[in-house]
């Protein structure tokens, strides 16, 4: 009897496990294999949704939603292209709802939406494109910022760093855009790769590179246990200077301290540049002309500041044409012609122009997007700490 009921015990326990097992697997449906790249350039997006009414694909390299259409095992199917080679977010209209495309693992970092990518490559391999070449260190890094708060940064280092512990490095502090992370730079700019590819080419100064979370405001909210606050809805209006003067605070009393303290950073203006995109631009130019002691190069991507604040909040820059020009190195602005802050940044160049103050610039086709920062990032940071 105890031998049977010991046989039954472990049936039982055996059965408790292939339960157990059971609900600890999500239900595994047909493998899906999305997104796929053709070899004539288009690509198949693929969606599993057997009970979905309408799907329909939303990229950055199409106008408008493109449908979907669904099998017999409730995939939903779509190729479009050829589509031009590059790095493109996109996403899925499932009923109205968009979602990730769960079958890739490549994804937009961004507080506000969730977006895939997909890679299309050239025939020739891009500028941003994993190449065979020696490669740099991606990092991530804590210190402490505002309010007692604790601030994030993602950092790079360039190949060799690791292996000459005498030799230091100039820095360039790149700060994403509205609604972008730290990593923004990293995985949908590839900037690390674009450095790598450049430095290979013999085309850069070997150089630090440090992305930092660009919102003070969120961060402060979420450590400290409150909302995450709106954005601000007038971009040079006082909600958003003051937002951009705590995020120069930030970065002059604590980044870049922590980041001289904790890595080879050569410790002088002319070896800090500061670039960054949309929001990023704007913080970019209101943080270096408030301290031009501090940095010697400065890049714009599709960002500006007013006449009406240049006026008001940095007339030194302007009053003394020629002095500024002998401080500034690079000033740098860049932006695409359907960029929807085209005219914006015009007027700012128009601007910098008619006040003698020299400046390098780039109008390129396409608009507000990642696809024109890679450019700009590959054209700006070869001028970047030259003799």
């Amino acid at each position: 009897m105890n031998q049977q009921l010991t046989r039954q015990l472990w049936l039982l326990l055996a059965l408790i496990g292939l339960c157990t097992g059971a609900l600890a697997q999500p239900p595994r449906g047909p493998l899906v294999v999305s997104p796929q790249v053709n070899a004539d350039k288009t690509v198949t997006f693929r969606y599993q949704a057997p009970q979905a009414k309408v799907v329909e694909l939303s990229a950055q390299f199409e106008k408008g939603p493109v449908a979907m259409t669904k099998d017999a095992q409730g995939i939903w199917s779509v190729t479009v292209g050829p589509v031009k080679p590059d790095i493109y977010p996109y996403n899925f209209r499932v009923d109205g709802v968009s979602v990730m495309d769960p079958a890739n693992v490549a994804f937009f970092p961004n507080e506000r939406f969730k977006a895939s990518l997909v890679d299309v490559p050239g025939d020739q391999p891009l500028i941003h494109a994993m190449r065979d070449v020696p490669h740099g260190s991606i990092n991530y890094e804590y210190y402490p910022s505002m309010e007692g708060t604790t601030g994030s940064l993602v950092v790079y280092t360039p190949p060799g760093y690791d292996q000459n512990p005498s030799k230091k490095y100039p820095v360039y502090y790149l700060i994403s855009g509205t609604t972008d992370t730290e990593e923004t730079f990293f995985k949908v700019g590839k900037t690390n790769l674009i450095l790598d590819n450049l430095l290979a080419e013999g085309k850069v100064k070997p150089m630090i590179i440090v992305m930092p979370y660009g919102n003070i405001a969120a961060r402060v909210a979420e450590q400290k246990g409150g909302s995450k606050p709106a954005d601000p809805t007038v971009r040079d209006g006082a909600d958003a200077v003051k937002r951009a003067n705590d995020f120069t605070t930030d970065l002059v009393s604590n980044v870049i301290p922590y980041v001289e303290k904790s890595y080879r950073a050569i410790p002088n203006r002319e070896n800090r540049a500061i670039g960054g995109f949309s929001r990023g631009g704007g913080q970019t130019l209101r943080a270096a002309f408030s301290n031009m002691d501090k940095f010697a190069y400065v890049c714009a991507y599709s960002s500006y500041l007013s006449p009406q604040e240049m006026d008001g909040n940095f007339s030194q820059i302007v009053a003394k044409p020629e002095q500024t020009n002998k401080q500034l190195k690079l000033l740098w602005v860049s932006v695409g012609s359907d960029d929807f802050l085209y005219k914006g940044t015009v007027e700012f160049m128009d601007y910098l122009k008619a006040k003698k103050v020299n400046y390098k610039s780039l109008i390129t086709d396409g608009g507000h997007t990642w696809m024109n920062v890679k450019t700009y990032v590959a054209a700006t940071t070869p001028l970047l700490f030259q003799p």
